[in-house]
């Protein structure tokens, strides 16, 4: 039952017209495509969440890119960023393999479920507050299905603030580097994971309201955007640390947390 919600969920985010700009945009992109990719039939559609629907630890990042994910029908599939997700989710083992290129090219997911703050490819990769507005209903709608969630990773911080904005929480200021955690099931007070290393505000934090939403706890990353590695802002030390300290909260959350 709760793979079939998920499919009819997806089914309504392919149908998605809600953004004309976006709209306009990704079917554009589909149609005059780039050289190195002529002989592909472009997606060219909102791209849908995907992976394990028992799934523990949800990737939220920011949208499908023009010529990756616009181009395959599947997130992070077919870009730089794909490239160091997938790796990084094969060392850590929630992948079956380090790369994905097209959505039939074998790639399953374990114990992970993968979406995007925005269903559709943004110019210039920059999106409105009217469009992430628009699409919160999804992201939201995931979040009430996915029942065995336990971890959230936010990649960068237009990820982080919509979920935020979905779990009622104030007062939180994106981590600039990495690695820290709160754990949403404390009522009435504050926690930190390994305050040393956090750099993610909780002064003045309120919990959330929202009784349908699971509890779980966040983790903040830099988003694995070509921006971020090339320049070194984020180094692959730096990202598997991420990965592995998922991990170990999996290992330490209470039993009826791990789904």
């Amino acid at each position: 039952m709760q793979r079939d919600a998920l499919k009819r969920l997806n089914a309504d985010v392919i149908a998605c017209r809600r953004c004309p700009r976006l709209v306009a945009w990704r079917e554009e992109v589909a149609r005059k495509k780039v050289r190195r990719f002529a002989d592909w039939s472009y997606w060219g559609k909102p791209v849908p969440g995907f992976g394990d629907p028992n799934a523990w630890l949800l990737i939220i990042g920011l949208a499908p890119a023009a010529h990756g994910a616009n181009r395959t029908g599947r997130m992070f599939t077919g870009d730089d960023s794909g490239n160091w997700l997938y790796r990084a989710l094969n060392e850590t083992g929630f992948a079956n393999q380090p790369s994905s290129t097209s959505i039939d090219d074998g790639l399953k997911l374990t114990g992970c479920y993968i979406t995007a703050t925005c269903r559709c490819a943004p110019p210039q990769n920059k999106v409105t507050a009217d469009e992430i507005s628009n699409c919160s209903s999804y992201l939201l709608k995931e979040l009430k299905l996915l029942k065995s969630l336990s971890v959230i990773l936010c990649l960068g911080r237009i990820a982080f603030d919509s979920f935020c904005r979905l779990y009622g929480l104030k007062g939180l200021q994106f981590g600039h580097n990495l690695i820290t955690s709160i754990n949403l099931s404390l009522r009435g007070r504050n926690d930190r994971g390994n305050p040393e290393q956090s750099t993610l505000s909780l002064r003045g934090a309120k919990q959330r309201s929202n009784p349908d939403l699971p509890t779980v706890h966040l983790i903040t990353s830099y988003h694995p955007s070509r921006q971020n590695t090339q320049t070194g802002k984020l180094k692959w030390r730096e990202w598997m640390e991420v990965f592995e300290k998922i991990q170990r909260y999996r290992t330490s959350l209470p039993r009826e947390s791990q789904g």
